[in-house]
This record gives C-alpha cells, structure tokens and sequence, in this order.
C-alpha cells in the first residue's frame, strides 16, 4: 500500500477518536449547602470560620458574586431543578412537609431527566425536599439512579429525625428503603463517604452528574440544633458565642466533606474532566433565627426574606474550560439559570428547552461577556404578601416577612475590630485537600492572588446617612450596584423608576400559578409508618405500619 494512502488512512480512524475524547462532556458535580450564608465563606472577607476547602475551588475557580437564589429550601431547589422561577409550578410559598400530600409536579422535566438524554449516569446523595408522599416525586422515578439521604427539609445530623409541626419521624434512605442502619452516624459524614464510593466506582468514560444536597448547616432540631462533634466544636476557642462555636463546627465538616469529594476526583483521573458547582441554597438564617447562627454580614435580611441576605447567594463554579485570568465574575445569575447552562455545558441543544425562566450563560461565563439576563424575580409570595424584582441596577421590595422581624442586619462580621484579629491562613488553603487536587489538575490556588481576589469578592456599604425603608407602608426602591445592603430607599427620588418596576413586577404576577401547599395529611404521620416519614399516598389506608417494618 502507498505510504500517503496508510497515512491518511491512520488519520481517518484516529481523528475521529480523539476529537471526541477532546470534546467529551464534563462530569458535572453539584454541591448544595444547605442555609449557608453569604458571609460564612473564607472568600467573601471573614476569617472566623476558616473554609480552605471550598475556598480552594473559588480562587482557582469563578466566584459567582452576583447570584441569587430564593429565599427558602423547596422553591430554590425547584428552580434549580426545572429551570423555572417557584411562581411558575407552585411552589412559591413555604416549603414542603413531610405529611404534606404535593410535590414538585410531576409534568415538569428536571435536570438529571434532560442530563440522562445525553448519557449522563446521575446519582443524588443528600436531601431532596421536592416532595415525596407518593414514590413518583422521589428521586429515582425523577432521573436519578440512586439516592442516599432524605426526602423532608431537615434531620438530625445523628439520629436522623425531623420533627415538623407536632410530628416526628426517622428519615434517610437508601433509595426507597429506609436506612435504620445509618442510625448515629453523622450526616455530613454519611453523605461525603457516599459521594466517594460512587466517584471512585465510576466509569469515567461516561459522563457523571453527581448532586450533593448537604443538611449542613441547615438547623436540626429544637432539641439539638446545631449539632456537631464535641471535640470539634472545642477547637473554635476565638469565637465566644457557643451557638456560632456549633455552627463552626457543622461548617467545618462540610468544608472538608468538599476537599474529599474534589481529591476523589483527581485520584480517580476525573477532575481535568469535571465542572463542579457549590452553591448555597438560600440566605444564612442569622441571629438566632430557626436556633441558627449563620451570617449574611453587611447584607440586609435573613433566610425567608426578601432582603439581599436572603436572596444573594454564595456560590461558586469549577472547570478548567475557565480562563485562569478571571476569578469573580459579575454576570447577573439566578438558581434557575442552572439547568440551561449546565446543559450548554454538557453539549445538549439549549434550543429544546421551552417556556423555561433560566438564561444559558456558559458562553458567558467561559468568555465573560455580559449576561443575557437582566432582570431577577426574587419572589412573589402572595399569601406573605411580599415581593422583590431585580431589574438592572434597581430592585423594588413590596411587603416583607414575619411583619418585617428579620429586616435588620445581623453579624458577626468576622472581621477584625481591633479586639479579635484573626488571621486569613492562606497557605491552609493551598495545602488543603481540594487545594492539592486543583493543583494536580493545573489550576493552582496563586498565594499572591488570593487577597486581591478575596477584595473583589467582598461586599462593602457606605455608612452614609440614608433613607429608612419601611416595607409594610409602601414600596422601597434601591439602586442595588451602590448601595447592596440596601440602606438607602430612594422611591421617593425616582417615583418614575419606582412605578416602572412596579409595573413590571405586576405584570410577571398575571403568570404565576397559585402556590400549590396543601394541609397536612393525616396518613402522613410517621407514627403510623413505624415511626418514618414514608410516601404514605402510595398505600390504602388500612396499610400502615406493615410497609415499612
């Protein structure tokens, strides 16, 4: 055979082959915190708590710094999950309880549905809170392949119980069993040995979507609610409030729960290949409120308000597809953005998606280029009788939660004050598990870049005089870009603005769906399933007991 002919012959059969190894889609790994607030992360200015871990992937990464989400549990993973805004499938008041009879509607198609189109294996590890009375809402019958973890809002991170209204019941799983055997162990712990096992029992030939939806550093229960390892919580001498001390400690745990999962990555050869999101899923619930002790410090709010320390996210995301010359983007972001651009990511046709909410912003991540999305709803919660719009630089807030208890600003900020002066470890983030892996991956964390980068991430108000908002009386307007801890109402300076949003804002209401909570169902209590939360409206009445013995 002619030499040219077997060359060209060899190029036919290989190219092919290592083109599409080049352009394989990315493991796609989704870290959920659960409550964490904005100023719990090392990378948005406080020393108190250090996180190492997840700040590794955000210097080595994309900060996402201007990024909502909503302001409670079920309607941001719905978001997250559909791609839609929570006033589009009901699911914009409240969240949803155990013994209640809904769920995420079962004619909207989620993330890992659309992802398993395009040959993605996906596993879910950690809670769900999408719903779960009947087994169709539940994970494996909505894309997942396998579940470890819970279906309701919260547990005990030891004993596995929630306690919702005046019921109480044992919840985590393996898929639809109930896992009686994981009874005292950790849930922090349980979840990132689970997200191992299956990164390091994965064909890596195939793409992986992997979602981690932590209980941390969500609140337990009232009897115990921050609970952590004692001999952890010891360690945080420097911080005098216990309940912050407990805090510390849930933190810490889920810090280093993200250093093992991203070392599982690069010791099975998979993290060059991999996108990893960590996201929280709402404000920091502050001050006390729900026993907790997050902070969303200067922002204004807490969890389940509208305020920017409800709404604005930390997160952040992971590739080496991103320029390393960028590390804090300021593209406009919301939850529901996820799903679109998770699959422009993964290679799937954006153009398929119909009557969605999210904006396709990879090319604009990748390239930083300005967002398309240009306006955020917050929420409209009519029973609450709030509600928030985003529109470029303005945003309106109408009404308020709780009759506007939690519409402070609450610490601790973390920062020094001349009293406490903890120090910034940056090398700790370097040597940190995660810090040793985006290393090995070629995207190290640069120790002489880390402040400057922590400096641009950080949130800084003015302590100008300025004008109150008082939402329950009328609408407030603040221009956002100058004033993110909306200090400053200035309805009054631009009524035209004011109405103009306003207006909108109304407009967006006419295609809301009404909230889809129903009463607690009586079949639903735990006492009679043998004690656990269970997909009670899949069995007859008289079946009780029996099905989960």
């Amino acid at each position: 055979m002619d030499f040219t002919l077997s060359v060209l012959l060899v190029l036919i059969v290989v190219l092919p082959a290592s083109f599409s190894d080049t352009q394989r889609p990315p493991h796609i790994i989704f870290i959920v915190a659960d409550d964490l607030g904005w100023n719990d992360v090392g990378f948005h200015g406080s020393n108190q708590i250090p996180t190492p871990n997840i700040d590794a992937l955000a210097y080595s990464g994309l900060i996402l710094n201007n990024y909502y989400v909503n302001p409670v549990c079920t309607p941001s993973r719905s978001a997250l999950m559909t791609g839609k805004y929570p006033i589009h499938t009901g699911m914009q008041h409240r969240v949803i309880y155990g013994a209640e009879p809904r769920g995420l509607p079962l004619n909207e198609k989620l993330l890992p549905e659309y992802l398993k189109e395009l040959g993605y294996t996906n596993h879910i590890v950690g809670k769900w809170h999408l719903g779960s009375y009947k087994k169709e809402y539940t994970p494996l019958f909505r894309g997942f392949e396998t579940h470890l973890g819970l279906w309701s809002g919260h547990h005990d991170y030891f004993d596995h119980s929630a306690v919702e209204w005046d019921l109480w019941g044992f919840d985590i799983r393996r898929g639809m069993d109930v896992a009686w055997d994981l009874h005292g162990k950790y849930s922090t712990d349980i979840f990132t040995d689970e997200s191992v096992r299956i990164i390091r029992g994965h064909n890596s030939s195939q793409p992986l979507f992997l979602y981690i939806g932590h209980v941390a550093v969500h609140s337990a229960n009232a009897y115990n609610p921050l609970p952590a390892p004692d001999k952890l919580v010891a360690k945080f001498t420097k911080i005098n409030d216990f309940n912050r001390k407990k805090f510390a400690a849930m933190l810490t745990k889920l810090d280093e729960s993200v250093g093992k999962v991203v070392a599982a990555l690069q010791s099975s050869k998979m993290l060059k290949d991999s996108l990893i999101v960590f996201t929280t899923d709402n404000g920091g619930p502050a001050a006390g409120f729900n026993l907790n002790a997050a902070s969303n410090w200067p922002l204004r709010g807490t969890k389940n308000t509208l305020w920017e320390g409800g709404v604005r996210g930390a997160g952040l995301i992971w590739s080496t597809q991103l320029p390393l010359d960028r590390h804090v983007s300021k593209q406009l972001m919301h939850i529901a953005d996820w799903l679109p651009t998770l699959i422009s990511a993964a290679q799937g046709d954006t153009s398929v998606l119909e009557n969605i909410d999210g904006v396709d912003l990879w090319e604009s991540l990748l390239s930083n280029t300005p967002s398309s999305r240009k306006e955020v709803l917050h929420n409209i919660d009519d029973i609450y009788g709030s509600a928030a719009l985003t529109v470029g630089e303005w945003k309106i807030v109408k009404g308020t939660t709780y009759k506007g208890q939690w519409d402070g600003w609450y610490g601790p900020s973390g920062r020094p004050d001349g009293h406490n002066k903890p120090a910034y470890n940056t090398p700790m983030i370097a040597n940190s598990q995660a810090g040793k892996a985006v290393k090995a991956a070629g995207r190290p964390v640069k120790l002489g870049q880390i402040l400057s980068i922590r400096n641009e991430a950080e949130v800084k108000c003015t302590n100008k005089d300025s004008k109150p908002c008082h939402p329950l009386q009328a609408p407030c307007l603040f221009n956002i870009t100058d004033d993110p801890c909306e200090k400053n109402n200035v309805a009054d300076s631009f009524p035209e603005i004011l109405a103009q949003i306003s207006e909108q804002l109304s407009l967006i209401n006419e295609t809301a769906v009404p909230p889809g909570n129903l009463p607690m169902d009586q079949r639903g209590d735990p006492v009679l399933w043998n004690h656990t939360f269970t997909n009670f409206g899949d069995y007859p009445e008289e079946s009780t007991i029996a099905a989960e013995s």
